[in-house]
């Protein structure tokens, strides 16, 4: 056990969420299986997949299902074990817990019911594939999953389209022509994208090209196809005026509200700043006069 956790067994129970491999098995970290070989109970998100990491290192720790189906009642014997004095340990299939993985509910019970969280890092497999792009200087913004629904899906890239940085998203080999399609739909000539599959894995694949050309790309081989994604969209270019959605919200408001209170309202629904709603408030009144 390591000196870490000769420490925390004095202490009031805790939980550790654990990254674990996303690929590899040698990228798991030493402190991540230090932590696994301490812990009383390893919550997992699929326990048959997990035992075969546990059989791997020789750790015998007991496995809890957790998972989106059952994270409330799951997470419920979690803190009641922290309440006996045990140790947990939370991990997902790959990658980090709790982020586009099941985990999150089950840590906010935690925390609510008073007992620490401790997060032991790893791979992440968003953060992999925006280090390989050539994007993420200045920031970037990370959605996950779209919704599988094509109207709610391009609801949501539609709210997205104007970010000025980088979107992450990951995807599902059943979805990712679908997915690839209504991106191209993004507004801004120029826009690249970066396609990331199997990860770490053997047929690892990174690929960067302008939007529009990803679907070709995706029909030309078979095999592009397959595998988890990641894709790393590149920001809106830099636009004169008013994004789109700005300018039409902008318009509405317009309609029942004075210049003022639109550009005020205008710029909380939009995130455009103020003053420069409130310029071209005056101009379109100037406008209907």
């Amino acid at each position: 056990m390591g000196q870490h956790l000769i420490k925390v067994c004095h202490r009031r129970s805790e939980v550790y969420v654990v990254a674990t491999h996303i690929g590899r098995l040698g990228d798991l970290s030493a402190r991540a299986l230090e932590v696994l070989r301490a812990v009383d109970v390893v919550a997992a998100e699929d326990t048959r997949h997990s035992q075969r990491l546990l059989d791997a290192h020789g750790i015998r720790a007991q496995l809890l299902a957790l998972h989106e189906h059952n994270e409330q009642t799951a997470a419920t014997r979690l803190i009641a074990l922290l309440g006996e004095g045990k140790h947990v340990a939370l991990i997902s299939d790959a990658g980090t817990p709790g982020v586009s993985d099941p985990g999150a509910r089950a840590v906010a019970r935690v925390l609510e019911a008073g007992f620490a969280v401790v997060p032991i890092p790893g791979a992440c497999a968003a953060i992999a594939a925006l280090s390989a792009s050539g994007m993420g200087e200045g920031g970037f913004r990370f959605v996950g999953f779209l919704p599988p629904k094509a109207g709610a899906r391009r609801t949501a890239l539609q709210a997205l389209a104007d970010s000025p940085v980088p979107l992450v998203f990951y995807e599902s080999p059943h979805r990712i022509a679908e997915c690839l399609a209504d991106l191209a739909e993004l507004p801004g000539a120029g826009r690249e994208i970066v396609i990331a599959r199997e990860l770490t894995k053997r047929h690892e694949q990174i690929v960067r090209l302008p939007l529009g050309e990803a679907s070709a790309w995706l029909a030309a081989d078979a095999d592009h196809g397959r595998g988890e994604f990641v894709l790393v969209v590149s920001g809106c270019p830099p636009q004169e005026g008013l994004p789109a959605e700005a300018e039409r919200v902008l318009a509405v408001l317009l309609r029942e509200l004075p210049v003022k209170s639109a550009a005020q309202l205008a710029s909380e629904i939009t995130g455009v700043p103020r003053k420069l709603l409130y310029a071209r408030a005056l101009e379109l009144k100037q406008e209907l006069e």
